[in-house]
């Protein structure tokens, strides 16, 4: 890990398209704004351990409600049309 002391203004950057801005020191916090590409999620750590917490109870509990859940959602389906029969084939010309 790579520690910095940084002052309001100054600025860390990451690779080429990130840069984090320190804006101010409050008491025991430090207010940061960060720029980077669009296309480069920003999350914070703990928002996204209460996600994979909050996905992995759901997917516990799918398991356990398992078939119930695939037969209630195959009931919501349109029945399947049956299938058309085959075309009868044409005998085949007869030897000489």
């Amino acid at each position: 890990m790579l520690v910095l002391t940084r002052k309001p203004g100054e600025q860390i950057m990451i690779g080429d398209g990130i840069v984090i801005t320190v804006l101010e020191g409050r008491g025991d916090g430090v207010r940061i704004g960060i720029e980077a590409p669009r296309g480069v999620p920003i999350q914070r750590r703990e928002v996204i351990e209460a996600i994979a917490a909050a996905n992995l109870a759901a997917a516990e509990a799918g398991a356990e409600a398992g078939q119930d859940a695939e037969d209630a959602l195959r009931g919501l389906l349109p029945p399947a049309p049956a299938p058309k029969p085959a075309p009868a084939a044409k005998p085949a010309p007869a030897a000489d």
